[in-house]
């Protein structure tokens, strides 16, 4: 119970600090959401004024920053700048489709490099364990946004397999069949996403597999005659488990930033797209929004992976 509590503390502190420095960050940039109106010869200083007033712009920045400490603490992260709507609304609406992109990636990356790693370290230096190392190295190697391009032009217009862009399709469905489109739209940007996640995993894995493999405990249940079955069940996945689950947790911020490029390319509705969207119009409540909620779910999937990992060895963290 100690454990969670110092964790919980740990992921309020870092929000703060988090929140800090981005409020400090964002509001030194050059160019401001307002700098445009000034081009516009029927807004007037007068107006511009009265603008940022409605919006609390004309205090000073310690002012700004404890007003909107004091509103997120109630989920009311302000009013978007460019559409006027609710900031957490929006979010919110914007939030499933993020969060289940990078759920259904997480867990098929964890799957296939633990299943690819150890098989590539089980067939070391024969041309199962090469064509996976290939594989692997192009993985790691691929720029996801350039992936997602040569998949839209082979898949979606070569082939005209899967939609280049979008959530849903412009024929409405009702039901399951809804959610079965939306799968359809997803699956060339969670490849992308799998593929690109999958030669770092795969590499470390086989690394690790191999470690294991020399060791004097795995020697010695080789002698008692267990199966490979055995062996993998009780001595080689046990103890991998441990430090593929916290690199898992190190990798959320990689997949959370990944998913505002992709998004952006495929078109979907989600946070990556919302966050990029309002980074170029300089939307500062949504952009502080997005941040705050991207920064919350990492530290809060780190604390579980340290979760994960002293239920499954209480010794870990101690």
């Amino acid at each position: 119970m100690s454990k969670l509590i110092n964790k919980l503390f740990y992921i309020a502190f870092m929000l703060l600090l988090i929140s800090i420095l981005s409020f400090l960050a964002i509001h030194s940039a050059p160019n401001s959401f307002f700098s445009a109106g000034e081009l516009n010869p029927n807004m007037t200083p007068e107006i511009l004024k009265q603008l940022q007033s409605v919006y609390g712009l004309d205090k000073p920045l310690y002012k700004q920053y404890i007003d909107w400490i004091v509103n997120i603490l109630s989920l009311n992260f302000g009013v978007s700048f460019v559409s006027g709507q609710d900031v957490t609304s929006e979010i919110l609406k914007r939030l499933p489709v993020t969060l289940f992109i990078n759920m259904v990636t997480l867990i098929i990356v964890f799957v296939l490099s633990l299943y690819l790693g150890i098989k590539s370290a089980l067939n070391y230096n024969k041309k199962t364990d090469y064509i996976i190392r290939q594989i692997s190295l192009i993985s790691f190697s691929m720029p996801s946004f350039y992936l997602a391009l040569l998949f839209i032009i082979f898949f979606s217009v070569n082939l005209d397999i899967f939609p280049i862009s979008g959530l849903h399709s412009i024929e409405e469905k009702v039901g399951v069949y809804n959610y079965l489109d939306m799968l359809w739209h997803l699956t060339l940007p969670i490849s992308v996403m799998i593929f690109v996640g999958l030669g770092s995993m795969i590499i470390y894995i086989r690394s690790l597999t191999l470690e294991i493999l020399k060791s004097d405990y795995y020697y010695f249940a080789l002698s008692r005659g267990l199966s490979q079955k055995q062996l993998l069940r009780f001595y080689i996945v046990p103890n991998l488990l441990p430090p593929i689950i916290t690199l898992l947790g190190l990798s959320l911020p990689g997949l959370i930033g990944g998913s505002v490029i992709l998004e952006s390319i495929f078109g979907i509705e989600g946070m990556g797209q919302l966050f990029f969207m309002s980074a170029l119009s300089h939307d500062y409540p949504v952009i502080m929004g997005t941040l705050m909620i991207s920064s919350f779910l990492t530290l809060f999937g780190n604390m579980m992976a340290d979760l994960i990992l002293l239920k499954l060895n209480p010794y870990f963290l101690k």
